[in-house]
C-alpha cells in the first residue's frame, strides 16, 4: 500500500501516523521523502487496512493498494530513480553512461592489468572479470578463483578502476569483502539464500536475469535482497532463452523502459552474452543505450581466439576503443 502525504505535514505528525500503522496494523513502512511529498511504502499483511480512515487524516494526500508482489524495487514506493555511489567517480543510475569492461576470465596478471589499463583509456570506468566462472559444461574452466580475485585488486591498484567479479555460493561472501560490485549471475538469480545473504551486506550487487526468468520474477529476486536491508541493485539484462539459435541469446530490449517504468533501480545490460559474437555486441550496445540504459558490461580480452572462456563474444581493445566512444557520443547526442 502507498501513503503519499501533502507536503505541509510535519515531522511530528509524520511520527505520530507512522507509529499509529505500526501498531494497528503490524505493517513495516518504508519511507521515501521526495521534493514536494514524502511518500510511505506499507509492507506486509495490508488486506485489514481501513483505506477510508487513512484517506480521512487531515496529512494523507492519496492512498493506493500496490498489487505488485515486488514492493521496495517497485518505483510506486520509491518515485525517483535510484543512484548508487560505487567510488568517488563512479555513480551509477545519475544520468551518467558506465562501462563495465574486461575479460570473461582473469588469467594472469599481465592479462588482466594490461586489459585495464586499455579499457580505462578507452572510457571504461569499471573493470569487470570473472575469478569463479560458471560453466555449462563440468569439463570447462571454472577460473582461477581466489587468485583471480587477488588479481583483480591488484588491477584495481594498477588504475582505480573499480572491481565487478561473480559470486558462486554462499560460503565465498568473505573472499568478496575488498569487491566493489557484487554479480549474481543468471543461474543464481533464483539463489535465494545467497540473494538473502547478500541483502545482509552492504555492497552494490549487480543482479542478472535468468536464462527464461520474466520480468516480474526478476524483480522479485531483487526484492529478496532489498528485503534484507540492501537497496544497493542494480538489474543487468544479458539476454534470454527464446526460439532463435542463431544467437547466444536474445536480448530483450524492451526490458529497459519496462524495468525504467515499474522500477527505480539501475538497468544495465550485457550485449556480450546475449550476441555471443564480437560483431553484435555494438549494435546491441548503441540499441540498450538509446533505450536508456544506465551501463553495459562488455566483455573484452587481448587475445580473443586464445581466450580460456567466451572468446568468441569477446572485443579486442582495439574493437573495444571504436564501441566506446561511439557509446559516449551517443549518449552525449541524446543528452542533448
Amino acid at each position: 500500500m502507498i501513503i503519499v502525504l501533502k507536503p505541509t505535514t510535519t515531522p511530528e505528525q509524520l511520527a505520530v501516523f507512522s507509529d499509529k500503522l505500526k501498531t494497528d496494523y503490524d505493517v513495516r513502512i518504508n519511507r521515501w521523502d521526495g521534493v514536494h511529498s514524502t511518500v510511505l511504502g506499507l509492507i506486509g499483511d495490508t488486506t485489514q487496512v481501513d483505506i477510508e480512515y487513512i484517506e480521512a487524516q487531515d496529512i494523507v494526500e492519496s492512498v493506493k493498494r500496490v498489487q505488485e508482489p515486488y514492493k521496495k524495487a517497485n518505483r510506486k514506493f520509491h518515485p525517483e530513480n535510484t543512484a548508487i555511489k560505487i567510488s568517488d567517480t563512479v555513480t551509477i543510475g545519475d544520468g551518467s553512461l558506465h562501462i563495465m569492461a574486461g575479460p570473461c576470465s582473469v588469467e594472469s596478471e599481465q592479462q588482466i592489468v594490461g586489459i585495464a589499463k586499455s579499457v580505462q583509456r578507452s572510457g571504461a570506468t569499471l573493470l569487470r572479470g570473472g575469478a569463479f566462472k560458471p560453466r555449462t559444461s563440468p569439463y570447462a574452466f571454472q577460473g582461477l578463483k581466489a587468485e583471480g580475485l587477488d588479481l583483480l585488486k591488484i588491477a584495481r591498484k594498477a588504475t582505480g578502476l573499480p572491481i565487478v567479479t561473480e559470486i558462486m555460493r554462499v560460503s565465498h561472501i568473505d573472499m568478496f569483502e575488498n569487491v566493489d560490485i557484487i554479480q549474481v549471475g543468471a543461474r543464481n538469480m533464483q539463489n535465494f539464500e545467497l540473494l538473502k545473504e547478500l541483502g545482509k551486506t552492504n555492497k552494490p550487487i549487480l543482479l542478472k536475469r535468468g536464462l527464461s526468468a520474466t520480468i516480474e520474477e526478476w524483480l522479485m529476486s531483487a526484492e529478496y535482497i532489498m528485503a534484507g536491508g540492501n537497496d544497493k541493485v542494480m538489474l543487468c539484462e544479458r539476454g534470454i532463452r527464446t526460439y532463435e539459435t542463431f544467437t547466444r541469446n536474445t536480448l530483450d530490449i524492451a526490458a529497459i523502459p519496462v524495468i525504467k517504468k515499474l522500477s527505480h533501480l539501475p538497468v544495465i545490460i550485457d550485449p556480450s552474452h546475449a550476441a555471443g559474437k564480437s560483431w553484435l555486441v555494438e549494435p546491441l550496445a548503441m540499441a540498450a543505450v538509446a533505450a536508456g540504459a544506465d551501463g553495459l558490461i562488455i566483455e573484452v580480452h587481448n587475445d580473443p581466439p586464445h581466450a580460456w572462456s567466451d572468446g568468441a563474444q569477446s572485443l579486442t581493445p582495439a574493437q573495444f576503443d571504436s564501441v566506446a566512444h561511439k557509446l559516449f557520443s551517443l549518449k552525449k547526442a541524446l543528452s542533448e
